[in-house]
């Protein structure tokens, strides 16, 4: 019978003594686990005062960090990962709006806290670090026992969206739908009790507890931390743990595929990951280089499990529905799209009939909403359908594809193109270790196309001989060469390395970082844009009368 919460889960690992958790220090076992999430849920009984049971957690990836996830599921509270690279008012504001009655945290955590208004006392801090965190604790049993008050229904986190298209929302997850999420994800990324899972990703970030701490816990698997994510450290842990598979996101694997080769890197146990955002081309060096494959899938911390993978798909494509109802519709007329039309490179060649936004249209009960956020909710479920935000296509033969999110559009002459497929196409340089495309203004009307690169900290941008490589990019499209590009040694991320493309393009081509423009004519040329191009082209919108459309 399967468990319906993740307390059930838990409970079933009493006493278990496979290896439940390893860091470079030590290792429990899983009923080693249990009791230390069962102490921890004792006190945080102890702890509850009216109003909503939230535990927030400012923690690095660490023990405390699954034994507070474990102790919140035991005694029926929701776990508030708190982003440790937020700051000042915005760290505030996203603290103070989940209604935390206790924080866990560690003394660098609690320095970031300091003097800001979060709804919380300091009292209400326990520091792991501090010396008497160890002797408090020491005070509770670590007997698990079941909660009759725990249901499928009991709220069990509130993951802070990343924030990289704008303000981040609080989304709603329950014990259920996570227990079924580590079911589910268990079999679909292959995860068995003999897998060890590596976690470099954060711990308050839904890729890490939907796609590898639920799916270890629900088979039993082990799972093995590290604090931080780290390119220099990712091959030593993976040889250190033994580990089997790991989940990514963002920039993760571009940062390690340019770490130097070394003949030791295929000597590891890998053989799979799951993630999102690696192109195909990073995901053949990935395989070729590790031995590892890399499953890419589609889902958010809203609305996971809409799609399933199947055997023998095409390059690219995210799957087939999981269920009906899954489709890709016109947003202003709710009409279905027709299918792509793809040439011999996997172009779409239709894109304004077939891409879409990627909607269920039986997903509204399905969707547990946002937090106290009911503007956000209503944005996410309008006539009665569960709406993603995210742009897809579907091939002829029914596969489902990504197309970027709902604000990735490019308005171009007229023409709408996709800023996933030119970020495609400049991950694919070896010089470019990450890459965002958004559009600018144009100072006549509609939209350029702007690329922000990071390169290597002893590259530069010449060396890259970008025109000569966009023009042998035989899938670029013709309005899809960047006009401006913006040149980094460190692109601004969210703290699961997600670039903060929002954040970019509202600085556009008026950033302290060097930037490049061509004059959209001709073959590509890049020139650095100096001062005096910046306040020319400013006047050039003062002078077209769209001096609110400037970056």
């Amino acid at each position: 019978m399967p468990h319906e919460t993740i307390a059930d889960l838990l409970l079933a690992r009493a006493g278990d003594d496979h290896p439940g958790l390893l860091t470079r220090e030590r290792s429990w076992t899983w009923g080693e686990v249990v009791e230390e999430s069962a102490a921890r849920a004792a006190w945080a009984r102890k702890l509850r005062t009216d109003g909503p049971f939230h535990i927030g957690v400012l923690l690095d990836n660490e023990p405390e960090y699954v034994f507070w996830l474990g102790a919140a599921a035991l005694a029926g509270a929701a776990v508030v990962g708190i982003n440790p690279t937020r700051r000042g008012a915005e760290l505030a504001r996203e603290v103070r709006h989940t209604d935390c009655q206790v924080i866990i945290t560690d003394r660098a955590g609690a320095a970031l806290l300091d003097g800001l208004d979060i709804g919380v006392d300091p009292d209400r801090f326990l520091v792991v670090d501090a010396p008497e965190y160890g002797e408090r604790l020491a005070a509770h049993p670590r007997l698990p026992a079941p909660d009759p008050e725990v249901t499928a229904a009991t709220r069990m986190l509130l993951l802070l969206t990343s924030g990289t298209t704008g303000t981040s929302k609080a989304a709603l997850c329950s014990q259920g739908r996570l227990a079924a999420l580590g079911a589910s994800n268990s079999a679909k990324y292959d995860i068995t009790r003999e897998d060890t899972c590596y976690c470099p990703m954060p711990l308050f970030h839904g890729n890490a507890l939907m796609a590898l701490w639920a799916p270890a816990l629900s088979a039993g698997a082990t799972i093995a931390l590290t604090r931080k994510f780290s390119a220099s450290g990712f091959l030593p842990d993976v040889t250190h743990f033994g580990a089997t598979f790991f989940t990514y996101v963002g920039k993760a694997i571009g940062y390690i595929l340019a770490r130097p080769e070394t003949p030791a890197d295929a000597d590891n146990r890998l053989t799979h990951a799951f993630g999102t955002e690696a192109s195909p081309e990073d995901a053949a060096r990935f395989l070729e280089r590790f031995g590892c494959r890399l499953v890419e899938g589609y889902g958010s911390s809203e609305g996971a499990g809409m799609l399933k993978r199947v055997p023998d798909a095409p390059t690219g494509a995210l799957g087939m529905p999981a269920r009906d109802g899954v489709r890709i519709v016109h947003p202003t007329d709710r009409t279905t799209c027709p299918p792509a039309v793809l040439d011999a490179y996997g172009r779409v060649r239709n894109p304004e009939e077939a891409i879409g936004e990627i909607v269920d249209t039986e997903g509204a009960a399905r969707f547990e909403g946002y937090y106290n956020n009911e503007a956000a909710n209503a944005e996410r479920v309008r006539h009665g359908w569960y709406w993603t935000g995210d742009l897809g296509y579907v091939d002829e033969a029914g596969y489902f594809y990504f197309a970027g999110r709902s604000g990735d559009w490019i308005r171009v002459d007229g023409e709408n193109i996709s800023a996933l497929l030119t970020e495609r196409i400049l991950r694919r340089h070896p010089g470019v270790m990450a890459a965002g495309v958004f559009g600018v203004p144009d100072p006549r009307s509609g939209d350029q196309v702007m690329a922000a690169v990071e390169i290597a900290e002893d590259a530069r941008f010449e060396d890259l001989d970008l025109p000569g490589f966009l023009e042998r990019q035989e899938d670029l499209g013709t309005k899809g060469a960047p006009r401006f590009v913006r040149v980094s040694h460190a692109l601004p991320t969210t703290g699961s390395n997600k670039l903060r493309k929002k954040e970019m393009q509202l600085d556009g081509w008026r950033t302290d970082d060097p930037v490049y423009r061509w004059a959209g004519r001709g073959r590509p040329a890049y020139a650095p844009m100096t001062d005096e191009d910046k306040a020319a082209l400013r006047a050039e919108f003062l002078a077209n009368g769209r001096a609110r459309f400037l970056p």
